[in-house]
C-alpha cells in the first residue's frame, strides 16, 4: 500500500513531489506517482516540440524546485543566464529542461514514474481507509491519498465543424492537439486557415510560415498581447487577496475567466505577427469566425461571418479545450461516488485542493476557484503544491 499516489507526471506533479520529499524524505517509500509515458514531463515536452515553443511564459521562479530562485542559479552557474528572456527571466525551453533533469536527479526521481494509467478510482465504502485504483493492467494499487495532476480537458471544436458533409483527408482540418509542426517539413505555396487567438495559435502561424505557407489568422476579437496569461497581480497578494475573501465560488469563476480573458500572445510574437504581416505571407482577420466550411476535393471553400470567402488547403483549429468535471474520467467517478458541488463544471474543493468527503486532491486548471487565474501554470502549480504538502504533513 502507498501512502500517497499522484496521477501524472508534468510540472506540477514534479514540483509537489520536490516539496514533499523536501520536507517528509521517509515519503520516499511509500509514494507513487504514476503516468502512461512512465518519464517525467512527457507531455510538456511534446507540447514544447509539436509547437517549436521557444521559451516559457512564466517568469524565473515559477518552477518546480522548492527553492524559487534555483533556476537562476542554475543558469548562472552554466554561463548560460542569456537564456533567461527579459526583465522577468523567462527562461528558453530548453534551459527549462535541462534544469528539470537536474531537479530530478537532485531529488532521485528519476526512475519513480511508474507507466501506468489509472482506469478506475474506488473509494473507501465508510468513508475512511484506504481507496483503491485500478490501472489499465487490471492490477489493483491501495493507497491512502491521492493526487490527481493530469488533464487539459478536450479539445473544443467549433459548431460549424458537426456541419460540414462529406469526407476530407484527416490532415486538412485538425486540432491543435494533432498538429506536429516538425513532422511538416515543407508546406510550401499551401494556404493554412488557423482559427484562434491565443499564444499556441500564434506559433501555429509562425511554424507555418518558416515552412513557406501563406496564412490566414481568424480571431473572433482583435488579437490581444500581454506578457503573461493573466496580469502579474494574480501572481501574488494584490488580486489573490480579495479573490480568496470572495465567499461566492460562482464570483469566483466569473473573475478567472475574465482574468484569462479567452487567450493572448506575448508581445514578442505580436511583433513577428506584423512583421509577416508587412511582408504579406500572413493576413489577420479579427473580429471574424468560420460561418461554414466546404470541402471540395483538394480544398477547402470557407464562407467567413463578416461575409468574406476564403480558399484554403489546411485548417488549424486553436480552439482550446473544454475543462470541467465532466470532461477528465476519473473526476467523473469521484462525482458519481461522492457527489459534490459544482460552478458550471467546476469542482468547489476545499481550501486544501482536496475534493471533500474524501483524501483525493486536484491539481491544475480544475483548482482554478481555489488557486485563482494562473491555477494551471508553474505559478499555480507551487501554490497547490505548498496546500497539498500541509494537508500531507498535518496528517
Amino acid at each position: 500500500m502507498a501512502d500517497l499516489v499522484i496521477v501524472g507526471a508534468g510540472p506540477q506533479a514534479l514540483a509537489l513531489s520536490c516539496l514533499l520529499l523536501q520536507k517528509r524524505p521517509r515519503l520516499r517509500r511509500r509514494l507513487r506517482i504514476v503516468d502512461p509515458s512512465g518519464r517525467w514531463l512527457s507531455r510538456w515536452q511534446r507540447q514544447m516540440e509539436q509547437y517549436e515553443i521557444p521559451w516559457l511564459r512564466s517568469p524565473s521562479p515559477h518552477h518546480p524546485h522548492p527553492n524559487a530562485h534555483a533556476l537562476r542559479q542554475f543558469a548562472q552557474s552554466r554561463q548560460r543566464s542569456r537564456q533567461l528572456e527579459g526583465p522577468y527571466g523567462l527562461p528558453h525551453t530548453d534551459l527549462f529542461g535541462d534544469f528539470c533533469r537536474q531537479v530530478i536527479s537532485e531529488y532521485r526521481l528519476t526512475d519513480c514514474v511508474l507507466a501506468a494509467s489509472v482506469d478506475r478510482i474506488r473509494l473507501p465504502q465508510l468513508g475512511s481507509g484506504p481507496m483503491a485504483l485500478t490501472l489499465n493492467d487490471g492490477t489493483t494499487l491501495a493507497t491512502g491519498r491521492l493526487v490527481i495532476a493530469t488533464g487539459s480537458g478536450t479539445p473544443l471544436m467549433p459548431a460549424w465543424v458537426g456541419e460540414i458533409a462529406g469526407d476530407h483527408p484527416p490532415e486538412a482540418l485538425q486540432h491543435s492537439d494533432r498538429i506536429h509542426l516538425p513532422s511538416l517539413l515543407s508546406l510550401r505555396g499551401q494556404r493554412i486557415l488557423i482559427v484562434g487567438g491565443g499564444l499556441t495559435s500564434a506559433h501555429l502561424v509562425l511554424g507555418a510560415l518558416r515552412r513557406g505557407a501563406l496564412v490566414h489568422l481568424l480571431c473572433r476579437r482583435t488579437l490581444k498581447h500581454k506578457p503573461f496569461d493573466a496580469d502579474p497581480g494574480w501572481l501574488g497578494p494584490k488580486d489573490l487577496k480579495a479573490f480568496h475573501a470572495e465567499p461566492c465560488m460562482r464570483r469566483r469563476q466569473r473573475q478567472v475567466l475574465e482574468a484569462r480573458d479567452g487567450g493572448s500572445i506575448t508581445p514578442e510574437t505580436a511583433a513577428q505577427l506584423r512583421q509577416a504581416q508587412r511582408g504579406g505571407a500572413l493576413q489577420l482577420h479579427d473580429h471574424c469566425e468560420v460561418h461554414s466550411a466546404r470541402w471540395c476535393a483538394s480544398h477547402w471553400s470557407v464562407r467567413c461571418t463578416d461575409g468574406h470567402g476564403l480558399e484554403v488547403d489546411r485548417i488549424w483549429l486553436s480552439t482550446g479545450h473544454r475543462q470541467g468535471v465532466s470532461q477528465h474520467p476519473l473526476l467523473r467517478q469521484l462525482q458519481e461516488q461522492s457527489p459534490i458541488d459544482l460552478v458550471n463544471d467546476w469542482p468547489v474543493l476545499a481550501s486544501d485542493l482536496r475534493w471533500p468527503g474524501s483524501a483525493v486532491h486536484v491539481m491544475g486548471g480544475l483548482s482554478a476557484l481555489q488557486i485563482g487565474p494562473a491555477a494551471r501554470n508553474l505559478f499555480g502549480g507551487r501554490e497547490a503544491a505548498q496546500r497539498i504538502c500541509r494537508a500531507v504533513i498535518k496528517q
